[in-house]
């Protein structure tokens, strides 16, 4: 899909998700509340007395997706040893890239930004691959794999009275099309959440401020409101921008190596967490319900 094809549609739950998951949203499909991942709490006793909603937008990649599992598809061109180190520099061109244009007032969807850092990772190892083979890499973008702790917390959240899932990505709708209707891993979670908010309205990139306030927009919520709304994030950038607004932040932190981001004081997340089956639990736990 080229940039001009892409629509500039927000919170996109008909035109976004598949049809299968409008139709499961509609139905009270109550099987999605059972797991068979050792690592899922089951919190559906505990919050059927919950004394208020919560919340959640979910990050996307780095969160929810392992930007990391690129590596597999790069492996066929490269070799597994070369093609770690590959993902990772091209995760780190893609998000340095929107900070750039971020700070020169400038915006590309997030579809054209993936590509030009795959292409600025390939010229950097002195690597030219055909057109073909890098829409080949780009198509296996949208079929990024969940990190372990993923599924089965997806799988409880709707047997969890009062919880309102979001996914919240710097994604383009394309894109986010693409992984909930065809990726393997991810498809059949679509229907957990009740929208998707995504940043191409706004034209900006997180943490810009216009993407968090555009959130709080979609969810309901006034900027007064802001502390309502829970992002839970395995990005530090994306949770200092959510607190430095008054938003909640719940940290993932599947490294087990601390907060360490330096860049605003007094903007720590609220929260920490191993993985997101801990995420509901905690938050309940602060807000005393």
């Amino acid at each position: 899909m080229t940039a001009a094809n892409i629509a500039f549609a927000q919170v996109i739950p008909q035109s976004i998700l598949p049809e299968r998951v409008i139709s499961n949203n509609n139905n009270n499909n109550n099987n999605n509340s059972k797991d068979n991942n050792n690592m899922t709490t089951d919190y559906s006793q505990s919050a059927s007395h919950d004394g208020g909603q919560i919340i959640l937008a979910f990050d996307l990649y780095g969160t929810i997706l392992s930007t990391a599992s690129i590596s597999h598809a790069l492996s066929k061109h490269f070799g597994q040893d070369r093609a770690d180190g590959m993902a990772a520099m091209w995760r780190t061109l893609q998000l340095e890239y929107t900070w750039r244009l971020n700070s020169m007032g400038q915006y590309q969807p997030f579809s054209t930004v993936t590509r030009s850092s795959l292409l600025a990772t390939l010229r950097s190892q002195g690597e030219i691959l055909p057109e073909d083979d890098v829409g080949a890499l780009l198509d296996e973008y949208n079929n990024l794999h969940l990190f372990p702790d993923v599924a089965g917390a997806l799988k409880a959240l709707p047997g969890i009275a009062g919880v309102e899932a979001y996914v919240f990505t710097n994604g383009t709708d394309g894109m986010v099309r693409s992984s909930l209707s065809g990726s393997p891993d991810l498809a059949p979670l679509a229907n957990v959440f009740k929208d998707v908010v995504t940043v191409e309205e706004v034209r900006a990139f997180k943490p810009a401020p216009s993407v968090y306030w555009h959130l709080l927009t979609k969810v309901g919520k006034s900027r007064e409101q802001a502390g309502d709304v829970w992002l839970v994030s395995g990005n530090a950038f994306d949770i200092v921008g959510a607190r430095s607004l008054g938003l909640k932040g719940c940290w993932v932190d599947r490294e087990g190596k601390g907060w360490t981001d330096a860049c605003v004081d007094g903007k720590e997340p609220d929260l920490i967490v191993k993985g997101l089956h801990e995420v509901v639990e905690k938050i309940r736990r602060v807000q005393g319900n």
